[in-house]
């Protein structure tokens, strides 16, 4: 693949273990990064593991170099650094393409060429997609805990895994597959979070080509593949990127710069070139070797502030005494600079949970150049509204309507993931209040909100069965719940919701624009009522959304319509088939010319209890 942005973004092809053929004898050329090194060398099976055998040779750049005899595909090794202070360290190599399955914490020769790839038709197609006018409805996946075998292993392959994962998202209607992090991690706990190996995919489900194999089939299926990524903070086992070389050579040496106090974990040094072009060639290789569709950067507000989570005297101001890290900042602008330059087509989606401006916009409008951002806001203020008793929601009508202030300061991603259903948050379905009817009803009503309003969507797994208990990373999605009258009923729902949306260009077109949405009716808050209007871009297609937040089925409903004709109804939470009362208008409501909300048309229909209606012109 071509590359725009030069040799220092694509290190991955220097750095590391490549396998080659010197004076008729197989081994691999290595290099590695360590400029405080006294000396380096390589232990491995056919060195017995022992220090000084197979030497590297120092040079001006502080990348140590040589060829290793008998270091083949499939064999593992470490880095041996003799530290200036004496002391010997054993590390993985940070350019690594394949590790031991954890807990064993060695690297591994791997060649990755030679995957036949599949998906050439997706890959033409991607650089000219405008994602921003498109559906995306995404389904956040921890592949070791989505689904578990019965026959005495751990966890499926990544190639059984693209089957399974693939089939349901077409049962589901999702058109995006995001994967927490696949990057090596030596704990589970962590969920791949605090990542050792940023060029490998971790060996629990398999090897990189079986990685390859799992987004070339969803490539074939029309199934786009964003995975998690991690550049905020690094975990400081003995083996990783901590202390590489005797020396804090890709963190900061001031813990007030270099240790994470939420996480224990290390901040990586991003004003130092070797760290941000480690950064950037990992970023990167992702969309290069493995052909992934774009990248979710994880924790991006703890990059940008250099107080995140500390108190007064724990930090460094910059240069100009502020709080923004400016070099993270850089950082992420060439990151974007650099991707969307050389992979048209692909998304960067970034978790900012605070107000930091112009995150989603291009770095020659002063942005930070992502694709989009997920609204941390609008799932705060949501959930926290849906929580209460619908009898106090009319206090508290501002939580919802706020968003709307804001919504277009962005392009924002709607999320409801693995966050909020862990530590002690309950699942979805136990978040909502009421008794078992109810509690279905509001998650209904919650996902049908989400689903109408500006923004592209993201559910993690289990939340489309309304799993009761927390997310467990040791366990599986509960699909015993499969086959149940209500479960299924929300499935079922989330199923018609993506059709609808994939359907309606006035519910994707026009997401990150003010022109296509509409307050009808925002301050009922008597009855807890909101109406409003999306409007496709290129076309006059227009849908109506009334939602009633309470249990109480509203009789002879009049709402404002822009146009004189009949409103089909074509979604209501409410249905039967979705565990509901079949309370609604059998099929619409036709217009008439009686003026509200501003309108000289409106129609007037039966709201269901707990229940969202959308409505179309046709």
């Amino acid at each position: 693949m071509q590359t725009q942005s030069g040799p220092h973004c694509s290190l991955y092809n220097h750095q590391g273990a490549h396998p080659a053929i010197v004076d008729g004898i197989k081994g691999s050329n290595v290099a590695v990064w360590a400029p405080n090194a006294r000396e380096v060398s390589v232990i491995c099976n056919a060195n017995y593991w022992k220090p000084g055998v197979n030497w590297l040779y120092g040079s001006d750049s502080g990348v140590w170099h040589g060829f290793v005899a008998d270091l083949n595909p499939g064999d593992a090794y470490k880095i041996a650094i003799r530290a200036q202070d004496g002391r010997l360290l054993e590390k993985a190599d940070p350019f690594a393409f394949y590790a031991e399955h954890p807990p064993k914490t060695a690297s591994i020769v791997y060649d990755l060429e030679g995957y036949d790839w599949h998906d050439v038709d997706w890959m033409n197609r991607r650089p000219g997609t405008n994602w921003l006018e498109q559906p995306i409805s995404i389904y956040e996946v921890h592949l070791g805990s989505w689904k578990r075998p019965r026959d005495g292993r751990r966890y499926f392959n990544y190639r059984e895994l693209a089957h399974a994962i693939v089939e349901y998202c077409h049962e589901m209607g999702f058109t995006h597959l995001q994967l927490m992090p696949v990057t090596e991690h030596p704990f589970d706990g962590s969920w791949g979070y605090q990542a050792t190996g940023y060029f490998a995919p971790t060996s629990r489900f398999g090897d990189p080509k079986d990685f390859m194999y799992f987004v070339d089939y969803c490539h074939q299926h029309n199934v786009a593949v964003l995975i998690d990524w991690v550049p905020a903070h690094f975990p400081t086992d003995g083996h990783a990127l901590g202390g590489f070389d005797g020396t804090a050579l890709y963190e900061h040496s001031d813990p007030r710069q270099g240790f994470h106090p939420d996480w224990g974990t290390l901040i990586f040094n991003y004003g130092r070139e070797e760290v941000h072009n480690f950064l950037l060639s990992s970023a990167r290789f992702w969309l290069d070797k493995y052909h992934v569709d774009g990248i979710r950067v994880d924790a991006v507000a703890s990059m940008l502030y250099l107080d995140y989570s500390r108190e007064e005297g724990q930090w460094i101001p910059n240069q100009h005494g502020g709080r923004e890290n400016l070099e993270a900042i850089q950082f992420l602008k060439d990151m974007n600079i650099v991707l969307h330059g050389d992979f048209p087509g692909i998304l960067t989606i970034a978790e900012e949970s605070t107000s930091w401006g112009g995150v989603s916009q291009p770095v020659y409008n002063g942005g930070l150049g992502f694709s989009m951002k997920w609204d941390m806001g609008w799932m705060n203020d949501t959930l926290r509204y849906m929580g209460y008793e619908p009898i106090h929601r009319k206090y508290h009508q501002n939580d919802l309507s706020f968003r709307m202030v804001y919504a277009f300061t962005e392009n924002f991603v709607l999320p409801l993931s693995h966050d909020e259903v862990v530590h002690g948050k309950r699942s979805l379905i136990s978040q909502m209040p009421g008794d078992y009817w109810q509690q279905f009803a509001n998650l209904r009503l919650l996902y049908g909100y989400q689903y109408t309003m500006p923004g592209k969507k993201l559910l993690f797994m289990g939340g489309e069965l309304a799993q009761w208990t927390e997310w467990n990373h040791d366990a599986e999605v509960d699909w015993a719940l499969k086959g149940h009258k209500y479960h299924d009923g929300i499935r079922r729902f989330i199923g018609d919701l993506n059709r609808v949306y994939r359907e309606e260009p006035a519910l994707f077109t026009n997401d990150f624009d003010a022109s296509g949405f509409q307050w009808i009716q925002c301050d009922d808050h008597e009855n807890s009522v909101f109406v409003f209007l999306r409007s496709a871009k290129h076309t006059d297609e227009v849908v109506i959304v009334v939602a009633n937040f309470t249990p109480v089925p509203r009789d002879n409903y009049r709402i404002g319509v822009p146009q004189p004709g009949y409103y089909a109804e074509i979604v209501n939470s409410d249905a039967e088939i979705y565990g509901g009362s079949n309370i609604g208008n059998i099929g619409g409501a036709y217009s008439e010319e009686k003026e509200m909300h501003g309108m000289e048309q409106s129609i007037e229909i039966q709201l269901p209890p707990l229940g969202m209606l959308v409505m179309k012109r046709t």
